[in-house]
């Protein structure tokens, strides 16, 4: 089926972030877009509004008749859609073309110049940040992120003006194996989903794969210190970054005041007095990195300090929701434990003053099963944890094991609380003369509640 047949596209798991950005690249296609999520959201209410038929309930009456041809309908689906569900089973049973969501990024952007962030943490960021200075500068580029950008509003940039693309690389289900980089940056390796991957060595090999997928005449950019053994094409240019050493490099860094500035060190060039737009310490890694994209592209020195200091970040990325003197809200997609590090230590870093609350919400049984010990450690670095219970996601529970596992871990020295999620605003108005710096994390529904916890912290605003 080629794409310029479609007249239709079917989506099982609309409302996934990277399912969005293809909903709203078809959209601009001229294409009739519908499909089903398990719960409406405030991005499912967006993209319904910009013109998507979307449903909320696995029943397959609800399936617009636009949809029910096989010969010009596309199906697209994301792992998480689990095995029997009703609408799927239907359109196996009838022939239709159906393909997870990367095979789909993977034709569209094939015969681009892919700019791709891959990694454990930091894809999301660094890609958002790339697109960022390449959208703003004499380049451009389009876009398919992992995360709402701050700076537009959307995950998906379009653009008639370049062939770049800009892509998180997503190594969920070896989803990035899809992808044709032209320039590859891996940020971090550190294993996950092991659901998937059974163990480290298959996750690290999933890494190397990647690799092999890069042009010939591309790029790769890796952070130093990581376990991942490349296996490029002859002819890739291959270098590493890091935070104060590497190919790419920052030096001179300040912090403070609630400000990062730093030199950028690149083997063509310095750019003095870069300041962070989003002023956490991981950015910095993160910057170098989507700066050495950009510059390779062709940004120029002057785009590059100016479209750092005016990013403005991701939703859910060390994205500030209050900052007060005496109150600061932040909330954080970290899920695995050296997200949650970095986070504790950047805000360690940034308001090392202050006492730092985290609201920690597990996501999947499976990862806390994996890492309950690696999740209490990190946890451990904050001053106060509140624990909820676990999200399940796409996962039926596993036979014992609760958030207990974590919180039982957590050093005593930290004041800890263990509740629910339909408990946590009673206990945030319990607590709330208490706290000066709270984050909330996790990829599950507790974002849902950050709203009305900012709102009952209002009020210690003086």
């Amino acid at each position: 089926m080629k794409f310029s047949n479609i007249n239709s596209v079917y989506f099982l798991g609309a409302g996934g972030i990277g399912m969005s950005a293809l909903v709203r690249y078809f959209l601009s296609e001229g294409k009739f877009v519908a499909g089903y999520d398990r719960t409406p959201t405030e991005l499912t209410n967006r993209l319904i509004e910009e013109g998507a038929q979307l449903h909320f309930d696995e029943n397959c009456a609800l399936i617009p008749e636009e949809c029910k041809n096989s010969e010009d309908t596309l199906v697209i689906y994301t792992p998480a859609i689990p095995k029997g569900h009703k609408e799927w089973e239907y359109f196996k049973e009838n022939g239709f073309v159906i393909k997870k969501r990367a095979e789909v990024l993977g034709i569209i952007t094939g015969e681009k110049l892919g700019v791709c962030a891959a990694g454990t943490h930091g894809k999301t960021t660094t890609s958002t940040m790339t697109a960022h200075l390449l959208h703003s500068s004499n380049v451009d580029c389009a876009a398919f992120l992992g995360g709402i950008s701050k700076n537009y509003g959307s995950n998906l940039i379009l653009t008639d003006k370049s062939d770049y693309v800009v892509i998180e690389a997503d190594e969920y289900d070896r989803s990035f194996l899809h992808l044709t980089p032209y320039i590859a940056a891996i940020t971090s390796a550190d294993p996950d989903h092991l659901d998937i991957y059974g163990n480290k060595e298959n996750y690290l090999e999933a890494f190397a794969q990647f690799t092999e997928k890069i042009r010939q005449d591309g790029y790769l950019i890796i952070h130093e210190g990581l376990e991942v053994k490349p296996r490029t094409k002859e002819g890739v240019q291959c270098f590493t970054y890091g935070r104060e050493s590497g190919d790419f490099h920052a030096e001179n860094i300040r912090i403070g005041g609630g400000r990062i500035i730093f030199d950028y060190v690149s083997p063509e060039q310095r750019i003095a007095d870069v300041e962070l737009g989003v002023p956490v310490s991981i950015n910095i890694e993160n910057g170098i990195a989507a700066m050495a994209m950009a510059e390779i592209c062709g940004a120029t020195a002057e785009e590059l300090r100016e479209g750092m200091k005016s990013f403005a970040g991701a939703d859910r990325r060390f994205d500030f929701r209050l900052k007060e003197e005496n109150i600061v809200v932040l909330s954080d997609y970290a899920h695995h434990p050296d997200e949650i590090k970095a986070c504790a230590k950047s805000m360690k870093e940034l308001y090392s003053d202050k006492k730092i609350t985290a609201i920690f919400q597990p996501h999947l049984y499976s990862r806390t099963n994996d890492f309950y010990t690696e999740f209490a450690e990190s946890l451990s670095i904050f001053d106060e944890v509140i624990l909820l219970d676990i999200y399940p996601a796409r996962e039926l529970p596993i036979p014992g094991v609760t958030s207990e596992l974590i919180f039982n871990r957590i050093d005593e020295r930290v004041d800890k609380t263990l509740c629910t999620r339909k408990d946590i605003l009673q206990i945030v108005e319990e607590k709330k003369d208490t706290f000066e710096v709270v984050v909330a994390l996790g990829a599950g529904d507790l974002e849902n509640d950050v709203p009305a916890i900012v709102d009952i912290l209002k009020e210690k605003i003086c």
